[in-house]
């Protein structure tokens, strides 16, 4: 089934091609395995990029790190034989090691179906229990490793300097893999988690039961030693979360800027029981509390509020964290949804299509939830109006299943997950074609071939369900004439394309425009929802 199209104007097309849409980049905290060689694909594709005798290659020490290295792996095994992901320490001392976050995220993505990722170690994993009182610098400069310039920093972070690749931390290299499709950070809630001394220390989840799932080849064995079982998951406090919404507001702000076409999708931390209120003599209605500790914290706005630093149609968040038969060699045996979420938007890109919905997807692999989510309270409850802006787990009579496929978006035309995702596929190819044509006459010529590739693109997409509207008219348009441009953008080379589509299950149409300079990238920008 189709998931995003690219286009050959140097010949007739027939019909746009389908493409795969189903690479991750997964940014984050786990060491390299020690002694391992790297293997010749990879150090091909590092040659070919540059990292190895290119304008900013690295030394060999740097490069047998694989630190801040963009590294392509298309299997499990592929990962596990370069990165010791295992290997996390438990204490500073020593003693002891549990599964790094971004292993476990990059296993449930291949176990649920994802075909390529691209890993970006950051550094060695942190203990996971830490002592002392420099924790919120501590904190401060893992994020900025992840998201340059998103916490305080002494010296500032450097700026962003989109023409040195040798310069990029962690989400910086995103603007230099435009096949990245999904990224994710799922070091992040454990970063802005709070002291585990403070928190709840055990976790106690049912046995798994005893159903037939589909077998995977590369899947590493279940853990049978139980011993991280007394570690306290990550819980955050509100100091924890506001953190966390200010980690989420600089990778909004760098995918607004540098990559519209990518999709984050992360986990939203568990939270720490004092942040939820008491009723009822006592009792913790956890879905109402958080919700509002949500809304009271600005993590997720409301329809008609000022624009916040979290609602995007290019934010997934997937909720609660889960006890899986792979999490056996994580804190509490629980492990945060992000990973099993892009494994299964990856799968489903692959076999439906990226804009049709994942929700109603069961994972049998899923044990228990981390709080449970109460179902059946109809669509005023705490867990469907969660569900409106989370992708919520919850147990349904057929096993556990996702609720929901939304973004974080405050805008009802972007929420549902689907009709922000065909956006991004769309606006990944008409960047492509534009970054094609950047040197050719901007004349009627160029306006007509670009014009007419993109209806193309945009047919096959209404023809496979991915936009509404009973004809192709109806679906989409495009404009690329004297209509779309002034004369001083003639003047200066510019040219711009306009694309107006109405994505399924969306309830307004959405105006994309494709603006070409000649001698610069491609900016394909969302210019207004009408």
């Amino acid at each position: 089934m189709l998931s995003a199209l690219t286009f050959d104007t140097a010949r007739p097309a027939r019909e746009a091609a389908p493409e795969r849409t189903d690479i991750a980049c997964f940014i984050g905290y786990v060491a390299r395995r020690a002694g391992a060689p790297l293997p010749k694909d990879v150090g091909d594709t590092l040659r070919a990029a540059g990292w190895v005798d290119g304008p900013w290659r690295r030394d060999a020490t740097a490069l047998e790190s694989l630190e801040q290295i963009p590294v392509t792996v298309d299997s499990w095994d592929d990962f596990a034989r370069l990165f010791a992901w295992e290997r996390r320490p438990l204490r500073e001392n020593g003693g002891g090691a549990c599964a790094a976050y971004l292993g476990a995220a990059v296993r449930s993505y291949f176990a649920r179906g994802g075909r390529r990722a691209i890993v970006i170690r950051v550094a060695d994993p942190f203990p996971h229990v830490e002592t002392g009182s420099a924790r919120s610098e501590r904190r401060d400069a893992r994020l900025n490793a992840l998201i340059p310039g998103s916490a305080a920093a002494d010296p500032p972070v450097r700026p962003f300097d989109p023409a040195d690749p040798g310069s990029w931390r962690g989400i910086q290299h995103l603007y230099g893999l435009p096949e990245v499709s999904q990224v994710c950070l799922p070091d992040l809630p454990d970063i802005c988690a709070a002291d585990p001394q403070a928190l709840p220390t055990s976790y106690s989840p049912p046995p798994a039961p005893e159903v037939f799932v589909e077998c995977s080849e590369d899947e590493p064995p279940t853990q049978v030693d139980t011993a991280v079982d007394r570690l306290p998951a990550p819980f955050s406090d509100e100091a924890g979360f506001l953190a966390w919404r200010g980690a989420l507001a600089g990778i909004r702000s760098f995918l607004g800027r540098h990559r519209r076409d990518a999709l984050f999708v992360g986990a939203l931390p568990l939270a720490a029981v004092d942040t939820r209120r008491a009723a009822d003599g006592g009792s913790i209605h956890a879905e109402a509390d958080l919700l509002e500790f949500l809304r009271r914290l600005g993590v997720l706005e409301t329809q008609g509020s000022p624009p916040g630093r979290t609602a995007s149609a290019f934010l997934q968040l997937g909720w609660p964290w889960l006890h899986t038969r792979r999490s056996q060699d994580l804190p509490a045996l629980l492990e945060p949804p992000d990973g099993l979420l892009a494994g299964t938007l990856a799968a489903n890109a692959l076999s439906r299509g990226t804009f049709r919905s994942v929700g109603g997807t069961l994972f049998p692999e899923i044990a228990a939830l981390q709080p449970e989510p109460a179902t059946g309270g109809g669509p005023d409850s705490p867990t469907a109006r969660l569900a409106e802006r989370l992708c919520v787990f919850a147990r349904e009579p057929e096993g556990i299943a996702l609720l929901s496929d939304v973004t974080t978006s405050a805008e009802a035309a972007w929420r549902f997950g689907g009709a922000s995702r065909i956006m991004a596929a769309i606006l990944r190819a008409a960047r492509r074609f534009g970054e094609a044509h950047l040197f050719e006459p901007n004349g009627p010529q160029l306006w007509t071939q670009l014009r007419r590739s993109l209806e193309l693109m945009l047919f096959a997409f209404w023809r496979e369900g991915g936009l509404s509207g009973a004809t192709a008219a109806d679906a989409f348009s495009v404009r690329c004439d004297r209509s779309t441009m002034t004369q001083t953008d003639l003047d200066e080379g510019r040219l711009k394309a306009e694309i107006r589509v109405l994505p399924a299950a969306a309830i307004t149409h959405i105006t994309v425009v494709l603006d070409l300079i000649a001698g610069s990238a491609a900016d394909v920008q969302i210019r207004e929802v009408a």
